[in-house]
């Protein structure tokens, strides 16, 4: 592993920002630290880069035990949420800044600016200064100061959370690229699921300082291996009396079920697939959500989520409908069990 973290632990006053925290980064790998405010995934960049002093535990780069070196000896390159552009600066300056700290000749300055400049795309733009600048701007500038020095890590702290939301889109797909293009170790803290999985190699959850699981992006989504990643990842909601749904039984020691949206399906009464696998459901309220529409539909008491295509049937307030479950995510403490709607297996269903 490139980038090894163990048994790192870290407190402020009585709060545990870090809870025996402990994994591995592969080389030229992008990893997203997901998770809510709080759960301690900015400590562990902080960690990570030298910011913070670890209590106990160790932290290695590329085979090394960094604990002891100062951050600016690391060789890490760090990307703040807010930028910390110098406001006197222009574009060239800014990037320029760490070579200029390092001593490195004028030419040579000249040179790797120039290249950062091109691979950003803000040719010229060299002499703007950052309030001539738009967000997604200050950002690249932003990055390619962080990569100025040639650093053996990039670090980032939310880099899109300052930005709207058409722009930061934008940007995900030309971080993605461009780190890719480089080739080097990245790691950048986000809250924003839909971030985490279409820009990061691997991603790793964290809650209440502790490390809750790591892996693909698809595979941390269709298998959790905790209750808290069931019920964070996703548009997740919890149903307390699961054995009553069509399909599905109590099972014991599994006091709850974690349902999400994609593993409903809503349609007219006449369209049944499945009758022994359904049940009646009532639509309590209707959502326009762009391309899709989303349906809040009461089923014996509890209120459930589905989606529907725009171009699929047309349904009203108080309508009827025919309700079928796929798949439920059973919960308790500490485990959770993937169950099927056991009325349709061996049919031929459709999973989104």
């Amino acid at each position: 592993m490139y980038v090894e973290l163990k048994n790192l632990n870290k407190r402020f006053g009585n709060f545990q920002a870090s809870d025996n925290v402990g994994f591995g980064i592969e080389k030229g790998k992008l990893i997203g630290l997901l998770g809510p405010s709080g759960s301690g995934k900015t400590t562990i960049l902080r960690l990570i880069a030298g910011l913070e002093t670890p209590d106990s535990g160790d932290i290695f780069i590329d085979g090394q035990r960094v604990n002891d070196l100062p951050a600016a000896q690391r060789g890490i390159g760090f990307v703040f949420q807010n930028y910390a552009l110098f406001r006197y600066m222009t574009v060239f300056d800014n990037i320029a800044f760490g070579l200029t700290v390092q001593k490195k000749d004028k030419a040579f300055i000249q040179n790797r600016v120039s290249e950062l400049i091109r691979l950003i795309g803000l040719e010229g733009l060299e002499k703007r200064r950052p309030h001539q600048l738009s967000g997604g701007q200050k950002q690249r500038v932003a990055f390619a100061r962080a990569l100025a020095p040639n650093p053996h890590l990039l670090l980032l702290d939310e880099p899109f959370a300052a930005i709207d939301a058409k722009v930061r889109k934008e940007l995900r797909t030309w971080l993605r690229e461009t780190i890719n293009k480089v080739g080097i170790t990245s790691i950048f803290v986000t809250h924003d699921q839909e971030e985490a999985v279409e820009v990061a190699d691997e991603i790793v959850i964290t809650n209440k300082g502790r490390v809750e699981q790591i892996g693909i992006p698809v595979d941390i989504y269709r298998n959790p291996q905790t209750p808290f990643a069931a019920g964070f990842i996703g548009e997740s909601i919890t149903l307390s009396g699961y054995g009553d749904l069509h399909g599905f039984e109590a099972v014991s020691g599994f006091d709850r079920a974690v349902l999400r949206p994609e593993f409903v399906r809503v349609t007219k009464p006449q369209k049944e697939i499945y009758p022994h696998a359904s049940q009646r459901g009532v639509i309590d309220e209707i959502f326009f959500r762009g391309s899709t529409l989303e349906l809040r539909v009461n089923l014996a008491g509890q209120r459930l989520t589905a989606y529907q295509p725009l171009d699929g049937d047309a349904f009203a307030v108080g309508e009827e409908v025919s309700v079928l479950i796929y798949r439920l995510y059973l919960c308790n403490e500490r485990d959770v069990l993937k169950v099927e709607n056991r009325s349709i297996q061996g049919e031929t269903a459709f999973f989104i």
